[in-house]
């Protein structure tokens, strides 16, 4: 049975019967989640979960954002089972609140300050490494993240009005990590468990890595279905990759704190002297184009598991 669709200019619910599913997909941007729609179309089975996007001011939809937190809520206040849900949904709305839990678990994230005010933003970074970037707390893609190399630069994008904070007026200054072999790793989890990583290669252009649009694997060939979102990104370069033991684990430990059913977690190892730092937390997980090719096998397939198991308990 295809999906049925409603749409609103803001969100999206997708089912095959969406007035009797024990879950649904609930999601703002048009075309990410096309793949795993597909896949449980494949299989005749349809449900729902929170899919939405920090991103969405970008789109004209940002007042959506915290009327979703404010939604998932009260569903779940009614006892509706929700897949990345009320705790998960705040963290991904908060890279403050991301390095606060971090913090917590005592796992390393760049030395950072919170600021409300862009007139803040030089006297936040007294005591940090230079270069530092300013970066939105209401992110998604690495949107409106901007690096300085010197106080001066900074206070100029302060005195020309050009230093922007973001949808909620709150922002981060934080040291900026020269990633070591010119990369960074997310790794993405599934059901609170390890599921795979990518080695993302940076050009030092953008901040902007969304795996579903990165066109091109570290040897340079093409991916299928790439480049087709935001647009293509940078000249980035992406190649699959093992984390060490260690690494996985410390990424379990957070997206159970997290709450994150699925989810992505980035880091960065420090090439001045190679410490790790972790430094975004992600409940809105895009995989990364042309799996099959990049890490060896289908993800969505994985999901899709993972969603039916989950209606199959929801209808105990």
């Amino acid at each position: 049975m295809s999906p049925t669709t409603t749409e609103s200019p803001v969100t999206a619910v997708t089912s095959a019967a969406a007035t009797t599913a024990p879950l649904a997909f609930f999601y703002e941007h048009p075309q990410w989640f096309n793949p795993i729609f597909a896949e449980l179309d494949r299989r005749g089975v349809s449900v729902l979960f929170n899919r939405m996007s920090p991103s969405a001011d970008r789109r004209e939809h940002g007042s959506a954002i915290f009327h979703t937190l404010a939604w998932l809520g009260q569903l779940e206040l009614q006892g509706v089972r929700v897949l990345n849900g009320t705790t998960a949904f705040r963290y991904e709305v908060s890279k403050a609140l991301q390095l606060s839990l971090l913090s917590s678990l005592g796992i390393p994230y760049p030395k950072s300050r919170v600021i409300h005010d862009p007139g803040h933003a030089v006297a936040a970074a007294e005591g940090l490494r230079y270069p530092v970037v300013v970066k939105p707390n209401v992110g998604g893609s690495g949107a409106g993240i901007v690096r300085f190399d010197t106080p001066q630069a900074l206070q100029a994008a302060i005195d020309a009005g050009t230093l922007a904070l973001g949808f909620d007026h709150i922002g981060l200054v934080q040291e900026f990590i020269p990633a070591r072999g010119g990369h960074i790793t997310r790794v993405e989890t599934l059901g609170g468990k390890y599921l795979y990583a990518i080695n993302v290669h940076l050009t030092g252009e953008t901040f902007d890595l969304c795996p579903a649009d990165i066109c091109q694997t570290a040897r340079g060939e093409a991916l299928a279905n790439a480049c087709v979102i935001e647009g293509a990104k940078a000249g980035l370069k992406v190649e699959g990759y093992t984390p060490p033991a260690e690494v996985i684990e410390a990424i379990e430990r957070i997206v159970s704190a997290a709450k994150i059913d699925v989810g992505g977690i980035e880091y960065v190892i420090d090439d001045r002297d190679g410490q790790i730092y972790y430094y975004d937390i992600n409940a809105l997980s895009n995989f990364v184009a042309d799996a099959q090719r990049v890490i060896g096998f289908n993800p969505f397939v994985n999901l899709a598991d993972f969603l039916e198991a989950e209606v199959a308990y929801a209808q105990r």
